[in-house]
């Protein structure tokens, strides 16, 4: 399941998790296989650069795409050779077992060969590699170092070599989940786990007190200010975070996704919690609210490259295209927002990626085709003992190496804007807090 899940991703850029959800023995393999099978994938995408280089010092010729299967069960392998702890002899056994059922009989020989000379000399082998650059691709690399400079480029990659902990936003107190759970209260009020089971068999899951979402994904929603008793659109609503947060901060909500099925998560997961907004499944661009909401949230589709220390498959699937791609979507959602939120209101533009052009870039581009929305700036305040995600110019930025001595965060970017025009109707009620 591993190495078809991991040939998914490679050969033909399928979302890890996704891929290995879908493999038809996912529901056979008892719980314990199946996490063994996703940390295997997940290391191995996780230290891919590291793993390739190893084994192309270590072959006499490099293999040719024919052999990509090869190349494929010598990745994993080494993977539990140098990175998982895997037995050696265990390692190098159910390597060429898969290598004989995928009738790679002719290479049976080299496959032993290098994953046993690799277990001997590895550690000497990779002591001079220079780990944070080989396992990040050259584009992100380059583009990282131009928008963030040298040092933070490293930073980056450097802590998304590392396991992320797994993060949890409270329905209520906090601190209160946190002592159920064994985790620890982070500044902006995310609970932080860092040894966790299963999620689903995590204390108070079942109660739907809390919910699964990373640190840095929970503080868009701050920038809406105090939201109770106002009517808050969330535009790309799945997988649901954000509602949860609006609904639980008492905001009227209307979810909007295009995904059906991905709503019907968000439903089933608002259903756990005890929450209850309104959903729409329509084209965020197209589809209009009956009234102009208080605030919008539009956290738009993007390339996902600050979620890459949860997400390694995101550095191997993505394409600089991807990114040029996308920017004609988000500008429309943008203009789709200002047009949803009534004289007065706040619309927040956000995104997990850590590329300008699909954060600061395209709002700046976007700003002149929208005179209608003018900057709110944020304040150091408003993001608690996150004094740094707030830029000079009033922006919200994490990076993925923020809070590194408790484990790092995911790269977002959001802005936070307001409409200008004066109402013009029936429309009440003054300005959300900033």
């Amino acid at each position: 399941m591993a190495a078809e899940t991991l040939e998914a991703v490679l050969h033909r850029r399928h979302p890890f998790e996704a891929a290995l959800a879908s493999h038809p023995d996912h529901g056979v393999l008892e719980p314990r296989d199946r996490a063994f099978a996703y940390a295997l994938v997940a290391k191995t995408l996780r230290r891919l650069g590291e793993i390739e280089a190893l084994v192309r010092l270590v072959l006499h010729r490099p293999l040719p795409e024919r052999d990509r299967q090869v190349m494929t069960l010598l990745r994993l392998g080494v993977a539990q050779l140098l990175f998982l702890g895997t037995p050696a002899h265990a390692a190098v056994d159910t390597t060429v077992n898969l290598a004989r059922r995928w009738r790679l009989g002719r290479h049976l020989a080299l496959i032993n060969a290098v994953l046993r000379r690799i277990h001997r000399d590895g550690p000497a082998l990779t002591a001079g590699f220079d780990a944070p650059r080989l396992n990040t691709p050259d584009w992100l690399w380059h583009a990282w170092e131009a928008a963030y400079g040298p040092v933070a480029c490293r930073r980056i990659a450097e802590t998304h070599l590392e396991e992320p902990p797994l993060d949890l936003s409270a329905k209520g107190d906090p601190s209160v989940v946190a002592a159920a759970v064994g985790g620890m209260v982070l500044p902006t009020g995310s609970v932080r786990l860092h040894h966790h089971g299963a999620v689903p068999e995590t204390e108070g899951f079942a109660a739907g007190v809390w919910w699964v979402q990373d640190v840095a994904a929970a503080l868009p929603v701050r920038l809406l200010g105090d939201v109770r008793g106002r009517q808050v659109i969330d535009l790309c609503a799945a997988p649901g975070g954000k509602t949860a947060q609006l609904a639980a901060a008492g905001a009227r909500v209307i979810a909007v996704d295009r995904s059906a099925a991905r709503m019907a998560l968000v439903r089933d997961n608002l259903s756990r919690l005890h929450l209850s907004v309104e959903t729409v499944v329509a084209e965020a661009e197209a589809w209009r609210p009956a009234t102009l909401a208080d605030a919008v949230l539009v956290d738009v589709p993007c390339s996902a490259t600050g979620t890459i220390r949860r997400h390694p498959d995101v550095a191997r699937i993505k394409q600089p295209a991807d990114v040029a791609a996308l920017a004609p979507v988000q500008a429309r959602l943008l203009a789709a927002a200002a047009s949803m939120v009534r004289p007065g209101g706040i619309v927040v533009y956000s995104a997990c990626s850590l590329q300008p052009e699909e954060g600061r870039a395209l709002v700046a581009a976007q700003r002149g085709q929208l005179p209608n929305l003018v900057p709110d700036p944020i304040s150091p305040a408003e993001i608690p003992g996150l004094p740094e995600a707030v830029t000079g110019d009033g922006t919200f930025r994490t990076l993925p190496c923020f809070l590194a001595d408790h484990g790092g965060m995911d790269g977002f970017y959001a802005c936070r804007l307001r409409r200008t025009e004066q109402p013009t109707g029936d429309c009440e009620g003054g300005p959300l807090a900033s």
